[in-house]
C-alpha cells in the first residue's frame, strides 16, 4: 500500500516487504545526464549506489530525454509509468520529475518569447503533477542556473537567470500547493560564488558537468526525501 500526506509534505511508501522500490526519474537532460561522461549524470550516480552492496538496493529507471519541455513529460508520463515494473511489482513506486528549463529559454533571440509561454507553463505544470499523483508519490528536482555568458545555446535558445527564476519558483509554488517535496538546486547553487557555479558547469553554460552532476547526487542524496528511502527500514517510514 502506498500513502501520500500532502499538508506536511512528507512522502510516505509503506510496504508489507522489504522488497526495493522501483522509481522513475521523468524529465530533461539534467535527469538524461548529459554533460557527464564519467559518471552519466545524477540519476545513474545514484542508481549505481543503489547497486552497492548492504545499499538499499532500489531500482531506478533514467527517463530522461533531452530536450524535452513540461508538455512533452507530460504526454509520456502514464506510458512510462505503466511499463516500467518488475515481477509483481508492475509499476513503480515512486516518480521523479525533473523539468523546466527548456520552457524557460529565450527562442530566436535575446528578449524573444519563452518557449512555452508562462501561463501555458503553469497550467501544464499543475496538471502534470495531478497527473502524476494520480499513479503515485511523487518527488521533484529543481534546475541548476546557466552561464548566460555562454548563450546562445545551439545558436537559438537565450536561456537566463531571471526567467529561470520565475519558472523555478512556479515550480516550486506549484508543489507546496500539491504537497510534493521539492528540491531547489537552483537556490542552493545560487548561494556560492560564480566561480563555484561555472565549475559545475559544461562549456556551453547549460548542462552541468561531472563536478556538477556529482553535486546534485550530494543534494539529492541528503534531501530528506530520499534519505528516508536509503535506509534498510525505508518499507517502515511513514510520515
Amino acid at each position: 500500500m502506498q500513502t501520500f500526506v500532502a499538508p506536511s509534505m512528507q512522502l510516505s511508501v509503506i510496504r508489507n516487504s522489504t522488497q526495493p522500490l522501483k522509481i522513475i526519474a521523468l524529465g530533461d537532460s539534467l535527469v538524461y545526464g548529459f554533460g557527464d561522461p564519467d559518471g552519466g549524470g545524477w540519476v545513474e550516480r545514484l542508481r549505481r549506489n543503489w547497486m552497492l552492496p548492504g545499499s538499499a538496493g532500489h531500482v531506478l529507471y533514467n527517463l530522461g530525454v533531452r530536450g524535452d519541455r513540461i508538455g512533452q513529460v507530460a504526454k509520456r508520463l502514464e506510458s512510462e509509468f505503466r511499463h516500467r515494473g518488475e515481477l509483481r511489482n508492475r509499476v513503480p513506486d515512486i516518480i521523479i520529475l525533473s523539468v523546466g528549463v527548456n520552457d524557460s529559454a529565450r527562442v530566436g533571440r535575446i528578449n524573444g518569447k519563452n518557449y512555452t509561454n508562462f501561463a501555458s507553463f503553469e497550467h501544464q505544470l499543475s496538471s502534470l503533477l495531478q497527473q502524476a499523483q494520480k499513479l503515485c508519490p511523487v518527488l521533484f528536482v529543481g534546475m541548476v542556473p546557466v552561464d548566460e555568458t555562454k548563450m546562445p545555446f545551439l545558436n537559438c535558445l537565450y536561456f537566463n537567470r531571471d526567467d529561470q527564476y520565475r519558472y523555478k519558483q512556479a515550480t516550486l509554488i506549484a508543489c507546496q500547493k500539491q504537497g510534493i517535496p521539492y528540491l531547489d538546486i537552483f537556490d542552493k547553487w545560487m548561494q556560492h560564488p560564480e566561480t563555484w557555479r561555472i565549475n559545475r558547469l559544461s562549456s556551453d553554460g547549460l548542462h552541468p558537468n561531472t563536478l556538477g552532476y556529482q553535486t546534485i547526487l550530494e543534494d539529492v542524496i541528503n534531501w530528506e526525501a530520499i534519505a528516508r528511502f536509503n535506509s534498510n527500514d525505508h518499507y517502515r517510514l511513514t510520515s
